[in-house]
C-alpha cells in the first residue's frame, strides 16, 4: 500500500483495492458517505468535503447504478481554494448491494457498494419473518458480502417467542449468523459491538420501525440520527431518509438506511445458490440434470420435501424468488436491448442529419 493511501486503511482501503486504483497523477482517492442528488459527501485522511461529478462523467455513465453510492471509492481533483472536489472516476466494487427498483421499473437500485457484512434487522415483536429473510439473504450474497441476523426488540415478547424464532430460522436452512438484542434493556449490545470490527464497513437493512437508526445512535454515543417516536405496538416511525456511512468510536463503518418496503429480487441467480444451499444440496442426486424441482420423476429435491426433510414452506419460497429473480431479469434484458437500439436509432439520425 502507497504512502498516500496509507492513512485510507482505517476507512475500509485495503490491498484489493489498491491492486485497482487506477486515478490520475492530480486525483486523491476518497470514499463516498452520502450521496444528496448531485452532491456527494466524501471522506478522507484529511477529513470530509463535499465534491460533484465530472460532465464527462456524467455523459458517460448515464446509468444510476454507474455513479457513485454510498460506501464507494472514488477518484476525486480537489485544489486547497476550491469548494467541491470533482470525482472523475468510480473504483471498482469489492461488493454492491442492490435491489430492483422500487415500483414498476425494471432497473437496478444501488443501496451500498464496497459493505463487509450486511446485518439484517427484524424485530421480534411485530416484523418477524422468515421469507422476507430468505429474500433479503439472497440479495446480499449475490452482491458478496457477508449476512449477519439482527433480531431487535426482545424485550417486547416472551423469551420463548424469540427461541422459537430462532428454531425456525434455523429450520429453514438458514445458517448466518443470528445475534439478538433489546435497545432497552440494552442486552446483547455488548455482543453486537464485539462483531463490528475497526476498518470493516457493515450495512444495516430491515423494514421501517425496527430500530436500527436507535441501535446506530447508541452505537455512536450520541443522537447523530434522527428517529421518531415508538407507537404503542413498539413500532417505531423511522425518519432516517438518506444512507450515510458513519465511522464509530472503535474504528467500525456502518451504514443505515431508510426502512423498506420493497426489496426485489432481480438477477441473483448466485445469491439464490447461497441462500438456499440446504435445497440445491440435494439437487445433485435428482434423475436429470437441467432439473427445475418443479415436478420432474426422480427430482430428489421434491422427494425432500415429500419426506419432511425440508420445509415445504421454504420450498415454496425458494421457486417463488427464483421466479421473480428470473422474470425481472428478463424484463431487464429486453430493456437495455431497447435502450440500445434506441441509442443506435439517434447515433444514425444524427449521422444522416451531418451527411
Amino acid at each position: 500500500m502507497t504512502n498516500r493511501h496509507t492513512d485510507l486503511a482505517r476507512l475500509g482501503w485495503n490491498s484489493w483495492f489498491q491492486e485497482r486504483e487506477h486515478c490520475e497523477s492530480a486525483d486523491t482517492v476518497a470514499r463516498v458517505a452520502a450521496v444528496d442528488r448531485d452532491l456527494l459527501l466524501l471522506m478522507d485522511q484529511t477529513g470530509t468535503f463535499r465534491a460533484k461529478l465530472a460532465g464527462r462523467y456524467l455523459f458517460r455513465h448515464p446509468l444510476a447504478q454507474e455513479r457513485p453510492c454510498v460506501g464507494d471509492w472514488v477518484c476525486v481533483e480537489k485544489h486547497p481554494t476550491d469548494d467541491f472536489g470533482l470525482v472523475h472516476r468510480l473504483l471498482e466494487r469489492r461488493t454492491a448491494l442492490r435491489r430492483k427498483a422500487a415500483g414498476d421499473a425494471i432497473d437496478y437500485q444501488m443501496i451500498a457498494a464496497n459493505v463487509d457484512s450486511v446485518i439484517i434487522v427484524q424485530s421480534c415483536h411485530f416484523d418477524f419473518n422468515v421469507n422476507r429473510l430468505e429474500r433479503y439473504l439472497v440479495m446480499v450474497r449475490d452482491g458478496g458480502a457477508d449476512p449477519c441476523l439482527l433480531l431487535t426488540k426482545t424485550d417486547l415478547v416472551e423469551p420463548e417467542v424469540v427461541a422459537s424464532q430462532l428454531a425456525e430460522i434455523r429450520a429453514a436452512g438458514i445458517t448466518a449468523a443470528v445475534l439478538t438484542l433489546s435497545n432497552v434493556t440494552q442486552e446483547g449490545i455488548a455482543d453486537l459491538e464485539r462483531t463490528l470490527l475497526p476498518a470493516m464497513t457493515y450495512c444495516f437493512v430491515g423494514s421501517s420501525g425496527v430500530g436500527k437508526s436507535t441501535l446506530i445512535n447508541q452505537l455512536i454515543g450520541r443522537e447523530r440520527l434522527e428517529t421518531g417516536g415508538v407507537s404503542g405496538t413498539g413500532e417505531g416511525r423511522h425518519t432516517t431518509v438518506r444512507r450515510e456511512l458513519i465511522v464509530l468510536e472503535g474504528g467500525a463503518l456502518v451504514i443505515d438506511n431508510p426502512g423498506m418496503r420493497e426489496f426485489g429480487i432481480l438477477g441473483a441467480e448466485g445469491g439464490m445458490d447461497g441462500g438456499f444451499s440446504d435445497i440445491l444440496g440435494f439437487a445433485p442426486n435428482c434423475r436429470y440434470r437441467d432439473c427445475s424441482h418443479t415436478g420432474e420423476p426422480g427430482c430428489a429435491v421434491l422427494e425432500a420435501v415429500n419426506s419432511g426433510a425440508l420445509s415445504r414452506a421454504h420450498y415454496d419460497n425458494f421457486l417463488k424468488l427464483r421466479g421473480e429473480s428470473a422474470f425481472h431479469e428478463m424484463s431487464y434484458a429486453e430493456k437495455r436491448k431497447k435502450d440500445r437500439d434506441f441509442g443506435k436509432f439517434i447515433k444514425s439520425v444524427k449521422k444522416d442529419l451531418d451527411d
